[in-house]
């Protein structure tokens, strides 16, 4: 107090009651200062951890919500939507193949034509009054009947095997000669019908014939 009160009259020259006022007022100052300032400050002090604190509790709460939404979307990501995005390479499958690929070339028959002439054409069917005992057998044992394919004739003046076009007649159709007529008829063509009918709707025609050889040519 004296401290105080010297200190009042150095800086103010006042009467009794001022003196105890202002020394009242510088009392309280100090007071203050000395008893209230520690006290702000260790509160400043503690805001200020609370705060450094909250802001690391903020950013760890930030990175564990941005883990679970990575988890969420590694979740959303099934083996469907994994297999339509990436590309998923299995060690157990070779990148590539040890083993030559191999292609099967496509061959298509090619067809020359050898020589052309004009013959007189009927047809005949697989019956005893028109052929032997053996209706269904040709002359060189081809059996027409369980062929059952229309591409067999007969002819006395062509070596068995031989492949005959009649383009008038019968378009791109090929036959071979299989069979033999009666030696009456050394240079007419038979041809083969499974239809009694129809052999006897097609007659007797004149057209020309066309000797073809066919070979397997390789399509490119």
């Amino acid at each position: 107090m004296k401290i105080l009160q010297k200190l009042g009259e150095a800086v103010i020259p006042l009467n009794g009651k001022q003196n105890i006022v202002l020394l009242v007022i510088i009392a309280c100052v100090f007071q203050f200062a000395l008893f209230y300032g520690p006290a702000l400050a260790d509160e400043a002090v503690s805001q200020a951890k609370a705060l450094a604190n909250g802001q690391e509790i903020m950013i760890i709460n930030d990175s564990v919500s941005k883990e679970a939404v990575m988890n969420q979307d590694a979740a959303k990501l099934t083996p469907e939507t994994a297999s339509s995005t990436l590309p998923i390479i299995s060690s157990s499958t070779p990148l590539m193949s040890d083993t030559p690929a191999t292609t099967a070339a496509t061959q298509s028959p090619s067809v020359k034509v050898v020589r052309t002439s004009t013959h007189v054409i009927t047809a005949y069917n697989s019956e005893a009054g028109q052929t032997d005992d053996s209706p269904c057998i040709t002359a060189n044992g081809f059996n027409v009947c369980k062929n059952g394919v229309e591409d067999t004739i007969a002819a006395n003046f062509l070596k068995f095997g031989t492949k005959v076009k009649i383009p008038e007649l019968f378009g791109d159709r090929i036959f071979t000669v299989r069979d033999r007529m009666n030696k009456k008829h050394p240079n007419r063509v038979d041809v083969w019908m499974k239809d009694r009918h129809d052999a006897i709707q097609f007659g007797v025609k004149t057209a020309k014939i066309q000797v073809v050889e066919t070979e397997l040519a390789s399509a490119k």
